[in-house]
Formats: C-alpha cells, structure tokens, sequence
C-alpha cells in the first residue's frame, strides 16, 4: 500500500496544480462574468468548414483510427501551406506530423529532444505547458524575460546570449508571442537563428498565431532564415487561424530526422487524434487569401475596440502586434498584484482576465501585469470596457 506520507505527484510535476485557465474560467462561470480570461472566441470558425467536418463523419472519414503521422489530405495541406505563405517546402510524407493541436506538438518534441539535465531556454513569460513539458522531460528550464520598452515587451539578445551555456539543448521560441503580443522581427530571429547556428542548438518555435498579426508587423518563420531549416521544429495549428479551438489539430514540420524523433514520443501521447475534423482542416488550410486577411483586420478592430476600453478604464496597455491578447499594467490603478487583482475581479467588474504572473519563473517580474483575449464579439467587448470603467471609481 502507498504510503499516505508520500506525495502521489512525481517531484518534476510537484510545481504544477489546476491551471491558471481552468481556475479563472470557473470563476468566470461561477460569477456570471464576462470571460476575457481563456483565449478561445465566442464565435465558431467558417460555416464551409464546420460542414466539412460533418461531410468527414457522414462519408465515414476519420470515424476510426486514422495513419499515425496524419491523413494524407491534411499533411498535403500543411506542405501547401507553408510553401503558399513562406516558400519552405516540405515532403508531406516525411517533413510534416499532425498532433492533437500544438500542446501536444510542444509535449512530443521535448520528450523526443531533451535529456535529462539539459537546458532548455525558453522566452518569459511562457504559455504554461511549457514549463511542465521540459519538467516532464527531465530538463532544466532558463528564462529569458522580455520586459516592457517603448509600449511593448522587447527581447534582450546580450540577455539571450548569456543564457545559453554548453548545457543548452534547445531554445523554445514563441512569435507571435503569448502573451505579451510581440512579434519578433526579422532582425531579432536573424540573431536567434546566428546563436543556435553557432551553438550548435535545435529550436522548437511555437507559431500558432502565425495569422494574427497587426499594423507593420509581419510573421517570420525561424526556419526560413540561414542554417535554420535542419534544426528547427516549426508548430502550429488550427485553433487559432480558423476559431475551432475544440477541434484540437495541430502538426510539426521539420526535416525527417527531427520528425521522426517527435513522431517516436507522439505516439506514446495520443497515438492519434481528431480523425473527421482533419479532413476539414485541410480545407481549411486551402481558403483563399482573403479569408486569412478578413481574420486579421477583424481581430485588430476588436484588440483597438478593448484597448480602447482599457485605457479609458485606468489601465496602462500594450498593444499587441500580434495574438489576440492584451497585456496591460494594473499599477496605474493602485494596484501591483495580479493574482490578487484577477481574483477579486469577477465581483468587482463582472469581468476575467488572467494575471501574467503564472507565465514567470520569477513571479515579481510579472507581477503587475493582467492578460486580457479580444477574440470576442464587439458588443461582449464593450461591455466588458463599461464594466471595467467603474473600477476608476472603487
């Protein structure tokens, strides 16, 4: 019999409870507050898309076990993706794996990547299945924290620099970046991609919100740069681009080695998954160009329709060039302590929002920052601006 004395959690997930996500969201439901909190939209991704899915189940597509690295149809698409949007060229047999959206994506290529005791660097703040993935893999997370400079949080590549040493593995790069909406430019990748090419270093990049991007700001896949392409691990999904979060689909293209190594971890994980819904997905993949711009000028109406209100409501914000969050300092407000601040929110001002905080190693760093998404309809958005205004007067 285990002993009631020894804690049933393993040591490297000891750190880990409920997320941040599950904790606000219930508090959301509980209190019948407006959800800025979870990034997921309020709205159902195209109608054309949704029935695919149901044309999958009804033809009997997907209804059982689907291959292994992904319907044919869908790694075709992702190929024909990135050739149409970056120029890379990928073999869909060999150079592209579907997953369970990019969490799994994440899991896989650092169980199948990192040994025991190598370092992982890693943008803060950082999605938090980051941190539990390199736990579970055995490795030893450093941060590099990108800090608010000039109405945006900016990446110090002397920080970057120092913090790889003949420990480091990998680096874990998230653009566009959550949740502080930066997008990395040309010239910062340029760097990253000189260091690991130098250091000898693999990358995992996380671009999941590869389409959402704002104003002069343009996505750069890490891969496209010099020397990147062997030794990058490139993910994303459709969550993001096509609003079904639920559906959970995602994929890794790398070159075959790095593929094969992932494909070996993922299919301990999941095996597979989401078999109808990765036929949609693939014409999802082919919409015309005009759907992917639709998407962008609508999400950047809705983040200056909540900045707008953020603003007015007391907060200093940062406006995002990228995702769809808003990161905003509560310090202005009287404040400095986010989880208290979220906490106390739902019956302040009826309205979620998550405290950056749980993203940092070091917690004080993140302290004074609140993440609120604007993937939402306009009229939930200026709701939750009215509601937040009366915090002016608490």
């Amino acid at each position: 019999m285990t002993s009631s004395a020894r804690p049933f959690l393993n040591r490297r997930l000891a750190e880990f409870g409920t997320t941040i996500f599950a904790e606000m969201s219930a508090l959301a439901a509980r209190t019948g507050s407006i959800n800025l909190g979870q990034g997921f939209p309020d709205t159902d991704g195209p109608e054309e898309i949704r029935e695919a899915a149901v044309r999958a189940l009804r033809d009997g597509r997907g209804n059982q076990y689907p291959p292994g690295p992904g319907v044919p149809e869908l790694r075709t698409a992702v190929a024909a993706h990135q050739q149409r949007h970056y120029g890379l060229t990928y073999d869909p047999d060999t150079e592209v794996l579907v997953t369970a959206g990019a969490t799994e994506a994440i899991a896989a290529s650092l169980l199948a990547l990192v040994e025991p005791g190598d370092e992982v660097v890693a943008l803060e703040p950082y999605y938090d299945s980051y941190a539990a993935c390199i736990a579970m893999a055995g490795g030893r997370r450093v941060p590099v924290t990108l800090r608010p400079h000039g109405g945006a949080f900016r990446l110090d590549l002397d920080e970057l620099r120092a913090a790889v040493t003949d420990r480091t593995r990998l680096l874990l790069i998230n653009t566009p970046h959550n949740p502080t909406g930066t997008v990395l430019t040309r010239e910062e990748l340029t760097a990253v991609a000189e260091l690991a090419v130098e250091r000898d270093l693999l990358v995992v990049t996380d671009e999941v919100y590869e389409h959402l991007v704002f104003d002069d700001a343009a996505h750069v896949p890490l891969a496209t740069l010099p020397g990147m392409r062997e030794r990058t691990v490139t993910i994303s999904s459709s969550g993001k681009t096509f609003s079904f979060t639920g559906w959970k689909v995602g994929w890794v293209t790398a070159a075959p080695a790095l593929v094969a190594a992932v494909r070996s971890a993922k299919q301990f994980l999941t095996y597979v998954s989401a078999g109808p819904f990765q036929y949609a997905v693939a014409e999802a993949l082919n919409l015309p160009d005009s759907y992917f711009t639709a998407l962008r000028e609508d999400l950047r109406a809705k983040r200056d329709l909540l900045a707008a209100g953020l603003t007015e409501a007391g907060f200093e914000v940062f406006r995002p060039a990228g995702t769809y969050f808003v990161t905003t300092d509560i310090r202005p407000l009287g404040e400095s302590d986010g989880f208290a601040f979220c906490r106390s929110l739902p019956e302040r001002a009826g309205v979620v929002a998550i405290p950056n905080a749980v993203f940092y190693d070091h917690r004080e760093e993140g302290a004074p920052f609140v993440r609120f998404a604007f993937c939402k309809q306009p009229e939930t958005l200026r709701e939750a601006g009215k509601r937040l205004a009366g915090l002016r007067k608490d």
